[in-house]
């Protein structure tokens, strides 16, 4: 059984489609059709069932992709075991971040990475919490960072910080520094016409899930996905945000806008690391599990 023939599978089988694994593996999609069917030839067996919304297992498969997961993950701990006969950590870290993290952690992380595992790989992806879960699940990310995640029997949660929520506004002519108000409540905030993420995003839910048990529900006027479209139209006048301190982060204009704690005790949302149960994670993954354990607290903006 060829080992390439054996990673497109399980990669196609994960993502359940042939176009999404021929991106995620840099191939064609006909040389990456051809060496799985060449596959199905040689076990004997139609191992996808190919349809117009994708590609899913058939028993045969669902049987392959389990022993394959299983035969991929011991060939890169060989591949690992004898880099450290070299002096060191080697193989590929897919770490997924999300937004607001990525602006504060991916410097000093790669940073530290490159320092502490030079044999090893980094590769950082960002996006929504349900995405980078997503990505774990499937096997493209091993690593991720949630916000507020719930316990599951595919992941391995671990705390990592709590981080602080924000309210953002535009800053008002003329004004060159923070109103001397102090913390706007919950209540307050849940008045004011707000920019927020679609529903689904784990900090939209957490802040519904806040207002509703004090009886509110937030004043939707936009909903768009992604830090840098909120914050350019909270600028342009749309309304206000509920961010994380570390969106503004790097941010072209950071003194546009005001900042105000949410409450008397600040808002905050768990950050947890965690890991899929169905891959036990390498040597090269627990060290860098560490080195982010290290450098949240240090480049975060928490609680």
């Amino acid at each position: 059984m060829d080992l390439k023939q054996l990673e497109y599978f399980v990669r196609v089988a994960e993502l359940g489609s042939f176009t999404r694994a021929a991106i995620e593996l840099d191939v064609a999609q006909p040389a990456l059709s051809r060496q799985v069917r060449l596959l199905e030839v040689e076990l004997r067996q139609t191992l996808l069932v190919r349809n117009g919304r994708g590609a899913v297992p058939t028993e045969a498969g669902k049987l392959l992709l389990d022993h394959g997961r299983g035969i991929l993950h011991q060939v890169e701990r060989a591949r690992e075991d004898l880099g450290r006969l070299r002096g060191g950590l080697a193989g590929r870290v897919a770490l997924g971040l999300p937004s607001s993290v990525a602006r504060a952690m991916t410097v000093p992380l790669t940073r530290a990475f490159r320092e502490a595992l030079p044999e090893a790989r980094l590769s950082i992806s960002e996006g929504l919490s349900s995405a980078l879960q997503e990505g774990l699940t499937s096997g493209r990310l091993d690593i991720v960072v949630l916000y507020n995640a719930q316990p599951s029997r595919e992941l391995d949660l671990m705390p990592l910080l709590e981080e602080e929520l924000v309210l953002v506004r535009a800053r008002p002519p003329g004004l060159h520094e923070d109103p001397p108000a102090g913390p706007v409540t919950l209540a307050e905030v849940a008045r004011l016409p707000l920019v927020i993420p679609t529903r689904g995003n784990a900090v939209r839910m957490y802040v519904e899930a806040e207002m509703a048990d004090i009886g509110c529900r937030p004043n939707v006027v936009l909903e768009i996905d992604g830090v840098s479209a909120i914050l350019d139209l909270v600028l342009d006048g749309a309304g206000c945000a509920i961010l994380s301190r570390n969106a503004l982060l790097h941010t072209p204009r950071p003194s546009a806008y005001v900042v105000q704690r949410i409450g008397e005790q600040p808002l905050t949302i768990r950050l947890s690391l965690a890991t899929s149960l169905q891959r036990p994670a390498t040597p090269v993954q627990k060290a860098a599990l560490d080195l982010i354990r290290q450098t949240a607290p240090r480049t975060v903006a928490h609680a």
